[in-house]
């Protein structure tokens, strides 16, 4: 399975911020989508999250020379600022995800069950989310993707907020469900992406671009990244 971005464009107030992107993410892998700020990386989850249109172009998924649209069940969306009902205790929000897409799960654990995978302490379960910080209400979104096992998983800033502990289990995590899934990481942190992504993609200038994955490791790629953000254009 992959997904396949062509020809993307999307323009805001007369300023083009994606000028037609081209590029395929391979089931099995986690990407890191590095980008200076106003790059587009959010932009382009959003698009592929169908919260916003792109004015041309289309991303689709593919397996086998077939190709079909992207159904609200493939995709899963972690924001960088949490979107939850905050008048919900975590427990509460996480049995009516639960509920509400009962069909369309399978192999469903008890609720407390997704909650130990994801080390959330037994007396915040059944606080208001009101109450939690933005560390335990990124957890709560990482959870519904963890239960909901989308093909597509957008993952924007997720880990920032989390403390070093817990940030390590995630990576982790991501790690270990990283083959059944098509794993995209937006970060402005190079340090986070050489350590979590098989591959890294550059956002500039409206185009996007694949760095040579060999070369993670090398003393000089962390150079080679920051010449690209630098400058104007880039060839892909």
């Amino acid at each position: 399975m992959e997904l396949r971005l062509a020809g993307i464009k999307k323009s805001f107030d007369g300023k083009e911020v994606l000028k037609g992107l081209d590029f395929t993410f391979e089931k099995g892998k986690i990407y890191g989508l590095l980008g200076r700020n106003g790059a587009g990386k959010t932009t382009l989850f959003n698009i592929l999250a169908d919260e916003i249109k792109a004015e041309d172009g289309k991303a689709y998924l593919t397996a086998q020379e077939e190709e079909r649209p992207i159904r609200p069940k493939d995709l899963s969306y972690v924001y960088s600022t949490p979107v939850l009902p905050d008048f919900l205790t975590g427990y509460e929000f996480i049995k009516f995800f639960v509920d509400l897409h009962k069909n369309d799960l399978d192999h469903l654990q008890p609720i407390d069950t997704y909650f130990d995978l994801i080390q959330f302490e037994k007396e915040d379960r059944h606080r208001l989310m009101k109450g939690y910080s933005h560390g335990m209400k990124n957890k709560i979104q990482m959870l519904l993707f963890l239960i909901a096992k989308p093909m597509v998983i957008l993952l924007d800033e997720p880990l920032t907020s989390l403390d070093v502990v817990v940030a390590l289990e995630m990576k982790k995590l991501l790690k270990s469900i990283r083959e059944d899934h098509i794993i995209i990481f937006s970060t402005h942190i190079l340090q986070l992406a050489t350590d979590l992504c098989d591959e890294i993609a550059i956002l500039h200038d409206g185009k996007m671009s694949m760095l040579d994955h060999d070369r993670l490791g090398d003393e000089t790629f962390e150079e080679e990244i920051i010449r690209l953000l630098k400058e104007e254009n880039h060839g892909a």
